[in-house]
């Protein structure tokens, strides 16, 4: 009989040491995991309970302005999917297949849309079945094999004319995974941009999230004592993007802009609803449903009370003014009340008619007491009177030429080709509302207490200078840093989730040496 080996005291270390790092590190990810706050539960693009669970629907921010390079045309553009991390992957952010998503136009002032822009997605997979990769190498081109996950999309427009398709299978511009997966993101950019057969342009695919702001300011309003101000939340986010570069004449009442410069602007994403199918008719009603929709900025974070948040979602603009409860929020609003029990800035009287211009009806000077014509529906010299109603858009008077230096603060700064006549990607919506709220559009006098708005005053990084205008997508995590050098902490969810899975193989390999020499003790 042969005694046991002892095992030499270096392997017991060694194991011992295996498993205490590997239980210490599996505690730290996974409590981690536990305590970190979800990523989105701090977006303001969330602004409603039931859209917020769905990211790929929910329509985070509109633009409408005249193309800087292109006078002629305007360029709409429209977000989703709020607070996507550059690194997210290996499932990056596509747009819904099953949804559809729409630009809409109103050019007589009825709250309907007059010309509605639609995009269906479709994903492709080239190996579902063996790879788990975006992509399984360098992606040089959108057509290149090691693109492994790919969307393409048709384009539709409707008018009273009808449907009618103006592209077919076009490409997405891919989420951008890095440079050594798609070392010249650029040259992918471009050749998501198609053209139009009337002149214009299209584009569809990730972009860096133009939106920039303080969202402490729901922190009671910058803390209570301005004191949570100058950090862009938004900074180092992507979002999904569509956009397009359309001749003025396409959008305008009898296809003149001339005579007829004002439109109304917003987006919506529609799912298919609840599908009853009677088997004796062999019913196919598709059932699109409207889950969401923006156009002014900061509308329903803002204005709309929590209980009609959803409703409001679901609403067409024609139904607006049939909503009491969200017009009167709109005329005797929550926000400048706020600020008066904060700060002690006295809230202007209501009615607030001012707002109601802004939001509701466009300025003119038949419209409210601002006493400006800019852009109301009732400027079109051909608009019936009669039909025009109360509607929450996004309105813009096209005949506005583009401004060579754009103001941020727009309209409020005498810059009329801003916000709120039309959004460029550089105003400053936040400022420009809190202004606004306070009366600023009206008395023509910024308030010296909140002039200094969020100290947020451009995005993080510059935009482009041609269609269509987004900055490209970020590739670095976003608690990189200002300098993009990578931060490895553990209160990131994403290291957290790799230090679990380090924890676990050590205490796997510790485990499994430990059973090993007690068999062979």
């Amino acid at each position: 009989m042969t005694s046991p080996t002892p095992r030499p005291r270096s392997r017991r270390v060694l194991d011992h040491s295996l498993l205490v790092l590997g239980a210490g590190a599996l505690a730290t990810g996974l409590g981690v995991l536990t305590l970190a706050p979800g990523i989105s539960a701090a977006s303001s693009h969330r602004e409603a309970p039931l859209i917020a669970g769905d990211p790929r629907a929910d329509n985070t921010d509109v633009y409408a302005f005249t193309s800087p390079d292109r006078s002629d045309t305007v360029t709409l553009a429209a977000n989703w999917i709020p607070f996507e991390e550059p690194n997210g992957g290996p499932n990056f952010y596509q747009f819904a297949d099953d949804a559809r998503y729409n630009i809409k136009i109103d050019n007589t002032g009825d709250g309907n849309a007059d010309v509605t822009y639609s995009w269906r997605f479709r994903t492709l997979t080239r190996d579902a079945g063996d790879q788990f990769l975006y992509n399984t190498g360098q992606v040089t081109s959108l057509n290149d094999p090691d693109l492994n996950i790919r969307q393409v999309y048709d384009l539709t427009v409707t008018t009273s004319r009808g449907t009618s398709t103006v592209l077919r299978g076009a490409p997405v511009a891919p989420s951008n995974v890095g440079k050594a997966s798609m070392p010249n993101y650029g040259t992918l950019r471009n050749q998501a941009v198609r053209g139009l057969a009337r002149g214009g342009k299209a584009f569809a695919g990730q972009a860096e999230d133009p939106f920039f702001a303080d969202l402490r300011v729901f922190d009671l309003l910058y803390g209570g004592d301005l004191s949570e101000r100058g950090q862009d939340t938004l900074a180092g986010y992507n979002v999904n993007s569509v956009a397009l570069q359309i001749p003025k004449k396409d959008l305008a009442l009898r296809g003149n802009a001339t005579r007829n410069p004002v439109v109304g602007i917003w987006s919506t994403t529609e799912r298919r609803g609840v599908q009853v199918t009677d088997s004796r008719t062999r019913s196919s009603h598709t059932g699109w449903k409207q889950v969401s929709r923006l156009g002014n900025p900061l509308v329903n974070e803002v204005v709309v009370p929590l209980k009609y948040k959803d409703a409001f979602n679901t609403l067409n603009p024609s139904q607006d003014r049939t909503v009491q409860p969200v017009v009167d929020k709109v005329l005797d609003p929550i926000l400048p009340k706020l600020i008066q029990k904060v700060y002690g800035v006295p809230a202007p009287k209501a009615p607030r008619n001012d707002l109601a211009e802004i939001y509701l009806t466009g300025i003119c000077k038949a419209c409210g007491p601002i006493k400006a014509d800019l852009n109301a529906h009732r400027l079109n010299k051909d608009a019936s009177l009669k039909k025009i109603v109360p509607a929450e858009e996004l309105r813009l008077n096209m005949a506005v030429p583009p401004t060579a230096k754009p103001n941020r603060l727009g309209v409020l700064a005498g810059d009329l080709a801003g916000f709120p006549n039309g959004r460029r990607l550089t105003d400053d919506v936040i400022d420009i509302s809190l202004q606004a709220v306070e009366g600023a559009a009206q008395t023509g006098e910024l308030v010296p207490a909140l002039a200094a708005g969020d100290k947020v005053d451009a995005n993080e990084v510059p935009f482009g200078t041609r269609f269509p205008y987004l900055a490209l997508p970020h590739s670095k995590s976003v608690n990189s840093g200002p300098t993009g050098g990578a931060r490895q902490s553990a209160t990131n969810p994403s290291h957290a989730a790799a230090l679990g899975t380090a924890g676990a193989a050590l205490l796997g390999l510790g485990g499994l040496r430990l059973r090993r020499r007690r068999a062979t003790s």
